[in-house]
């Protein structure tokens, strides 16, 4: 893919949106500029990791978190 964008007097650029949709970054979102032995390298800076949207998917009925874990677990055992 190859895309262009124009800098701005204020150093800014536009994304191309087909650029942004590989990327999988929206409004807001972080991107690191790196240069390597080949040139710069943008990537989109995520914080958190994509995959905790699933976490606790297998558990259903059992409460996120340590707190809600261990009174799950005191609830069980008739405490």
């Amino acid at each position: 893919m190859k895309r262009e964008a124009k800098v701005t007097s204020k150093g800014q650029i536009t994304i191309p949106r087909s650029v942004r949709q590989a990327l999988g970054v929206e409004a807001g979102d972080k991107v690191v500029f790196e240069e390597d032995e080949t040139g710069i390298r943008v990537t989109p800076l995520r914080r958190t990791s994509p995959f905790a949207k699933y976490r606790g998917i297998g558990n259903p009925g059992i409460p996120r978190g340590r707190k809600g874990i261990n009174r799950w677990l005191r609830e069980m055992r008739g405490e």
